[in-house]
């Protein structure tokens, strides 16, 4: 029997339900509005919402109209030019999966020397990313969202690479949502869901580093109201209100 790596989180109390929820969520909002609407210029219009969130949730000041303008500060200017070609990695997250998470890194971390570009820290980190690449190819029964959350999470809080792990994470939770199937045209922006929240974003992701099962189900639980929430944030969605 194949072991599935997310098995253990799948029966905690409320998470397949949350998924759920949000999952009919989100398909109502890409098929309702989506079918006449989408475009290439909402998709990059999100990646661009997107990159902008997260450059915040980084430590940029960067507006988003700074942003918008290419006039934002080098944390900004980072996490767009892994938004500009995040997409075009999605078939490799499935097969080469650490070769998709090196490269998101080396598009973030552009100002580092080449040696540490996509490279992990050191052994403990190698291995740590080693996990995360197990995961994404391993069979599960999980659903799409909850295998985003941890790919987040474990890439958030490991901090496998030198710099840049909370672009990357947010990075390859996206592009995990748009790789199977929930979102393929990256249509939501999580980012901006998780910068909404952002208090118990970072309240929840230190749980999950240090609170074992319970902080676990805590980010779980967190991560599907984000997702929710990114679902608000949508292009799509503003372009039809």
């Amino acid at each position: 029997m194949t072991h599935d790596p997310l098995a253990p989180l799948v029966s905690l109390e409320g998470i397949p339900s949350a998924c759920a929820a949000t999952r009919d969520g989100i398909d109502v909002m890409l098929r309702d509005r989506g079918l006449r609407r989408t475009s290439p210029e909402m998709t990059a219009e999100s990646l661009l919402r997107g990159a902008h969130a997260s450059a915040v949730l980084e430590g940029s000041s960067s507006t988003l109209a700074d942003v918008r303008t290419g006039a934002g500060d080098e944390v900004a200017a980072d996490a767009v030019r892994v938004s500009t070609e995040l997409l075009g990695l999605a078939p490799a997250l499935g097969a080469s999966p650490l070769q998709a998470l090196a490269r998101i890194h080396a598009l973030a971390a552009a100002g580092l020397p080449a040696e540490q570009r996509g490279r992990p820290r050191d052994a403990e980190a190698a291995d740590r990313l080693r996990s995360v690449g197990d995961l994404l190819t391993a069979a599960t029964e999980a659903p799409a969202l909850m295998v985003a959350a941890v790919v987040h999470a474990e890439l958030a809080t490991a901090a496998p690479f030198p710099s840049h792990n909370g672009v990357v994470a947010r990075a390859a939770e996206r592009l995990v949502l748009v790789a199977r199937g929930v979102d393929a045209k990256s249509l939501v922006v999580p980012e901006a869901g998780h910068l909404a929240l952002r208090a118990a974003y970072e309240s929840n992701l230190r749980g999950y580093r240090d609170g074992g099962q319970p902080g676990v189900h805590s980010w779980l639980l967190y991560a599907a109201e984000a997702y929710a929430a990114g679902a608000e944030a949508s292009p799509l969605r503003r372009a039809a209100d």
